[in-house]
């Protein structure tokens, strides 16, 4: 597994492409291959992927991507378990309450409820950096939360990620993989 980041990103469209070619250099000094042997797929509404073509054949490998602010990550797992990561600039956010009711759950809610005023802003971003690291490992959309999905989205362990000032970000992988 690892871990990429690209910081300085001046517009969504340069982020992807820069954090793109990173993860395509990175994915082939870890096959063992030129970037030119290394396809990116990111269809819309699906977790992306990468395929490298070895001498083997084929072979496909998880990813995961992020972009807020100025940052983008990614990460890779050539294992083939699912992986997911998340980046959130830490922002106020005015309606955070009902937000967190509403997709976080109940217990994140009063989690960030009872914390003091100065510490919720970073508090939101890393409980919605987390939950969304884990959405992405399982491949599920962003929804409502519902208690019957607390059970799936544990199935994840979750790292958080050294970012710089102003970031929080988190790593999902299965369980089992970790």
């Amino acid at each position: 597994m690892r871990v990429i980041g690209v910081p300085g990103q001046p517009d969504r469209e340069t982020a992807r492409l820069r954090i793109r070619a990173a993860l395509a250099a990175a994915l082939a000094a870890h096959c063992g291959v030129g970037p030119d042997r290394i396809g990116l797929r990111s269809p819309e509404g699906a977790a992306p992927w990468a395929t490298a073509a070895l001498d083997g054949g084929e072979r496909r490998i998880a990813l995961a991507i992020s972009h807020d602010g100025e940052l983008s990550v990614a990460a890779f797992r050539a294992d083939g378990g699912a992986v997911g990561i998340d980046v959130s600039q830490v922002v106020p956010v005015p309606d955070w309450e009902p937000v967190a009711r509403d997709y976080l759950g109940p217990a994140v809610a009063a989690q960030l409820a009872a914390l003091p005023f100065a510490a919720r802003d970073a508090g939101f971003a890393r409980a919605w950096s987390e939950h969304e690291a884990r959405l992405k490992c399982l491949g599920l959309q962003l929804d409502e939360w519902r208690a019957e999905r607390a059970p799936v989205l544990q199935a994840c362990r979750c790292f958080p990620l050294a970012l710089p000032a102003g970031y929080v970000g988190y790593l999902a992988v299965a369980a089992d993989a970790a």
